[in-house]
């Protein structure tokens, strides 16, 4: 089945900073509209002299276990040791070592390296390799953490509560992103309703953002648009804080995009209107099969408050409260006036005398 134009009419804000690009044209391909605010930006230390420390400390230490946490950090980890001339030895370290990987994406980084993983956690969550190592009992093993953007602090802290020697290898760390600009105002917009979705790929851009975005951007992601995670890692920040997520069964890019493309066409508004079929976006309208119809923010807030109430008088006052500025009766009449040109034709929606304006409905859809 054909996935072109299935999102018209929406816009969906995407936060990450890697992929961003191919994120984008995925959902444009879809007919979707794309904001792109990157609430992190990954700063890689393939010069940084921590990261040279912790792998020659690595390869002195001969570990037991290594983690690798994620397929990014650890190719940036083999080809930085590369650049070092110290590529070699750290393969032969990691060769002789029982490898645990955080889910398949670093599996196939591993492979890559020409080694081997002797198991990896299906949930793609430190906790599970943290539950699977303390019940097997690791005190005295020398372990080698590779890090994902942060500190692994619980985690490292829980390995050497239970007696294992611990190296932690900080591959890339995350960062604010050089422009906090576009992150506050994807706050702005999502506090105004002009985002249908928001798409997450990380628990770090989670954090970042609602650091960035502005204090009036929880309660409006609370009863707002769909809020869209890889996986059930990025999505816990947001659950804490009491946020309603969709994530795919699997934890992908391609499978975020489908989630996105099956969930917020459901969130649409269906109405007989004259006959025909009328379907309210985020900022379109869509009748019966004819092309999407864009609306300024104004007459989609009227459109958008008619619809809520199908067939009964929506009073001025209210809909002065519904624009997005507030403004008064001209306002309205302005609104309405360009929402029947963008409609093609005055029979969608009639004037009450003295109380409002109505929209024609036959039942619905």
């Amino acid at each position: 089945m054909t996935t072109e134009g299935v999102l018209t009419g929406f816009t969906v804000a995407v936060t990450a900073e890697r992929r961003r690009d191919e994120m984008t044209a995925l959902l444009e391909r879809r007919g979707a509209r794309v904001f792109t605010a990157s609430a992190l930006t990954i700063v890689p230390l393939a010069d940084d002299e921590a990261l040279r420390a912790a792998t020659e400390a690595c390869i002195g230490l001969a570990p037991d276990l290594v983690v690798a946490t994620t397929g990014f950090g650890f190719r940036g980890w083999i080809e930085a040791a590369e650049g070092w001339g110290l590529g070699d030895r750290l393969r032969e370290v990691l060769g002789q070592a029982r490898i645990l990987a955080r889910g398949p994406k670093p599996c196939g980084a591993i492979r890559a390296a020409g080694l081997t993983e002797e198991w990896a956690a299906k949930t793609e969550a430190s906790e599970e390799i943290l539950e699977k190592l303390l019940a097997e009992g690791i005190a005295g093993h020398r372990i080698v953490v590779q890090e994902h953007g942060e500190p692994q602090t619980e985690f490292v802290a829980a390995l050497r509560a239970a007696g294992a020697a611990v190296v932690e290898v900080p591959v890339y760390r995350w960062v604010p992103p050089p422009d906090t600009a576009p992150v506050r105002r994807l706050g702005e917009l999502i506090t105004a309703g002009q985002i249908d979705a928001v798409t997450f790929t990380s628990a770090p851009a989670v954090k970042s953002f609602f650091q960035l975005a502005g204090d009036g951007v929880l309660p409006a992601l609370k009863d707002g648009p769909l809020v869209a995670c890889v996986g059930p890692v990025t999505a816990a920040p947001l659950i804490e804080r009491g946020v309603p997520v969709v994530m795919p069964e699997r934890f992908r890019l391609g499978a975020l995009i489908k989630t996105v493309t099956d969930e917020l066409p459901k969130r649409a508004v269906r109405l007989r209107v004259a006959g025909g079929t009328l379907e309210v976006r985020g900022h379109a309208v869509l009748i019966d099969d004819e092309p999407a119809r864009p609306l300024a923010p104004a007459a989609m807030a009227i459109l958008s408050a008619l619809t809520a109430r199908p067939g009964a008088v929506v009073s001025k006052e209210q809909l002065i409260a519904a624009l997005p500025r507030g403004n008064d009766g001209h306002a309205v009449d302005v609104a309405v006036a360009r929402l029947r040109t963008a409609l093609g034709s005055g029979k969608h929606i009639e004037t009450v005398i003295k109380r409002g304006y109505r929209l024609r409905v036959d039942e619905p859809a």
